[in-house]
This record gives C-alpha cells, sequence and structure tokens, in this order.
C-alpha cells in the first residue's frame, strides 16, 4: 500500500526551528519527484519546496528562501523539510506528496498525498 506519513510538526516560537519528515513506504522515492506543501487556515494550499526525481534539482517559494532546507534519503526513503527562522506567517498544515517518472511538481497532479502535519509558529 503506497503511503506518505509526515511527522515533526508542532508548536514552536518565532525563530526557532522545526525538521519535518516525510516517510514514504508502498514505493521508493528515488524515481519520485516530492513536493512540500502547505495550506494556512482559510488560504489555499500552497507550494513549499520540491525536489526533483531525476537530478535533485530543488525549488522554494520565495517566502521561504534561505530559510527552509529540502532534501532526501533515499536510503531511508524519507524527505525532509528543515525549517529555521520561523515566523507566524509560516502556521499551516504542511503536506509532503509525491509524483512518479517526472519532475512535476504543483498543487494538481501529484499521485500520492499525506495526511499533513500541523506547525504553529506562536509566543
Amino acid at each position: 500500500q503506497v503511503q506518505l506519513v509526515e511527522s515533526g510538526g508542532g508548536l514552536v516560537q518565532p525563530g526557532g526551528s522545526l525538521r519535518l519528515s516525510c516517510a514514504a513506504s508502498g514505493f521508493t522515492l528515488d524515481y519520485y519527484t516530492i513536493g512540500w506543501f502547505r495550506q494556512a487556515p482559510g488560504k489555499e494550499r500552497e507550494g513549499v519546496s520540491c525536489t526533483s526525481s531525476s537530478d535533485g534539482t530543488t525549488y522554494y517559494a520565495d517566502s521561504v528562501k534561505g530559510r527552509f532546507t529540502i532534501s532526501r534519503d533515499n536510503a531511508k526513503n524519507t524527505v525532509y523539510l528543515q525549517m529555521n527562522s520561523l515566523k507566524p506567517e509560516d502556521t499551516a498544515v504542511y503536506y509532503c506528496a509525491s509524483k512518479g517518472y517526472s519532475d512535476y511538481c504543483g498543487r494538481y497532479g501529484m499521485d500520492y498525498w499525506g495526511k499533513g502535519t500541523l506547525v504553529t509558529v506562536s509566543s
């Protein structure tokens, strides 16, 4: 059974850090582009960061550039999102999603989605 499970969310103060994990089961991440997305209350889901399957190229939304880092550990079948210098506007449910044999990474057209992990940035 194909599954993506996010973990690592929680409550953190502004300026703090969290590391999210996206663990895959039922398939091998090597050939999948993985994206992190987030959805804040009352807002549309938006792309945060992606790592492509073909050459590991990474993408970051302007709002997180320089603060977030995406990485993958294919041996552990897991993708991470290191989030530093967190701001209240980063508060959202964070989802990971996969797209097989493609560099596509967007809100629509991903093959599988996790159920999300909540990140709350507040003092």
